[in-house]
C-alpha cells in the first residue's frame, strides 16, 4: 500500500505544469528596486487622491452593517437593528422557554404513560395566527421600506455603469457622454517600475481602484445598470446599494451621499475567475470638487456648452453691403430683375473665392 500511495504521489507531481513547480522570484520591495511614485505626476490623475475615513464605508472586520450614508440606508439599518433583530431574539426566547417548558413538563419521570391528545382546537388556531401576526408585523414596515427605496425623486445626475470582465465602466451621459474605466489597483511588488500601485490613500487592498466614481454628495444620482458580458452586480454597502448587471438590460437604482467620502464595494455575483478582482470605489465631493472634476476629465457641466469653433463663413467678404444694388431684389422686381441678379451673383462668389 505505501508503494501505491508513493506511485501515486510521483504522478501528480509529473502532471503539474512547471511553471507551478518552479519558485516564485520574490517581488522587488526595496525602494532602490523600485522607485516611489508621485501620483499627482500620474496620468490620469484628475485631482489629489482623498483618503477613505477609518470606519466610514471600508470594510473594518467588524459584524453588522457598516456605517449608513444615505437616507434608504439608515432606514434599512434601523429595521434591521430596532426590529429584525428585536423580533428574532423575542422569538427566539419564546421558542426556547416552550421547548424547556415541554421537556420538564412530559418527562418519562411525571408521566410514565404518555397522553394521547389527538386535537386541540386552541393550540391549532394559536400556531396559525401567531405566524400569520409576526409576519404582518414584518411585511408593514418592509413595504414602508421597498416603497422609499423604488421611489426615487428626481435625478439631479445620471451615472451608467457597465460591468466587464473584470473591471467597471461610469459614463456620465449629463457631463458630455464623459466616461472613466475603473481598474483594481496593484500592490508595490506587482508592478514594474514607474506604473501607479497602491497606496493607503487609495484605500485597502484589493478594493482600492485606479479610477473613482465621483458624485456631488447632497443631490440625487441615479444608475443605470448593466453588462457588456457576463451577469455581474453593483453593491456598495455603505450607500445600501446592490444591484444586478444583466447584459442586454438596463436596471435602475439611486443613491443620495449626504456625506462627502470614499466608499468601496465589490461584485457581488459570481462573474468568473477574476470575479475578486473588481472592485469598486465611489467618491463623494462638493458640488465646486465635482465641476473640477468633470472639466479634468474632459467633459462638462449641464448647461455650459464648449466654446463654439469660428465660422468658416465669418470672414467671407460677401454680404449686402458687398452686393451691388442691382443684384437685390426689390419688393416690386419683375422676372426680369430677377434674372439679372442669378447672372449677377456667380461672379461675386468667385471673387470671394478668389479672395479667401
Amino acid at each position: 500500500m505505501k508503494l501505491i500511495g508513493w506511485a501515486i504521489v510521483l504522478a501528480a507531481a509529473g502532471l503539474t505544469p512547471a511553471a507551478a513547480q518552479a519558485p516564485q522570484a520574490p517581488a522587488p520591495t526595496t525602494a532602490a528596486a523600485q522607485p516611489a511614485v508621485d501620483h499627482s505626476k500620474m496620468p490620469g490623475m484628475a485631482m489629489p487622491v482623498t483618503p477613505p475615513t477609518p470606519g466610514i464605508g471600508v470594510p473594518d472586520g467588524r459584524k453588522g452593517i457598516q456605517f449608513q450614508v444615505t437616507d434608504i440606508g439608515r432606514e434599512a439599518q434601523a429595521f434591521h437593528d430596532n426590529w429584525l433583530l428585536v423580533l428574532c431574539a423575542v422569538i427566539s426566547a419564546f421558542v426556547l422557554s416552550l421547548l424547556g417548558y415541554a421537556m420538564w413538563r412530559f418527562r418519562r419521570g411525571a408521566h410514565p404513560v404518555p397522553s394521547r391528545n389527538t386535537h386541540n382546537t386552541l393550540l391549532e388556531v394559536v400556531w396559525t395566527l401567531v405566524p400569520v401576526l409576526i409576519l404582518v408585523a414584518i411585511a408593514i414596515p418592509s413595504i414602508k421600506l421597498l416603497r422609499h427605496q423604488y421611489s426615487p425623486p428626481k435625478a439631479d445626475l445620471t451615472v451608467k455603469v457597465i460591468g466587464n470582465q473584470w473591471y467597471w465602466t461610469y459614463q456620465y451621459p449629463d457631463n458630455g457622454d464623459l466616461e472613466i474605466v475603473s481598474n483594481m489597483l496593484k500592490e508595490r511588488g506587482d508592478v514594474k517600475p514607474g506604473e501607479r500601485f497602491r497606496t493607503d490613500a487609495d484605500g485597502p487592498p484589493l478594493l482600492a481602484v485606479d479610477e473613482r466614481m465621483v458624485i456631488p454628495a447632497g443631490k440625487v444620482v441615479k444608475f443605470i445598470v448593466t453588462s457588456n458580458d457576463v451577469i455581474h452586480s453593483f453593491g456598495v454597502p455603505a450607500l445600501w446599494q446592490k444591484m444586478d448587471a444583466n447584459p442586454g438590460q438596463l436596471n435602475e437604482t439611486w443613491a443620495k451621499v449626504d456625506r462627502p467620502g470614499v466608499y468601496f464595494g465589490q461584485c457581488s455575483e459570481l462573474c468568473g475567475a477574476r470575479h475578486g478582482y473588481m472592485p469598486i470605489a465611489i467618491e463623494a465631493v462638493s458640488q465646486a470638487k465635482f465641476a473640477a472634476w468633470v472639466a479634468s476629465k474632459g467633459g462638462t457641466m449641464p448647461g455650459a456648452r464648449p466654446a463654439a469653433a469660428p465660422d468658416s463663413t465669418g470672414s467671407s467678404p460677401v454680404s449686402e453691403a458687398a452686393v451691388p444694388a442691382a443684384a437685390q431684389l426689390q419688393p416690386n422686381a419683375g422676372p426680369a430683375a430677377a434674372d439679372a441678379a442669378a447672372v449677377k451673383q456667380p461672379a461675386l462668389n468667385q471673387a470671394a473665392t478668389a479672395q479667401n
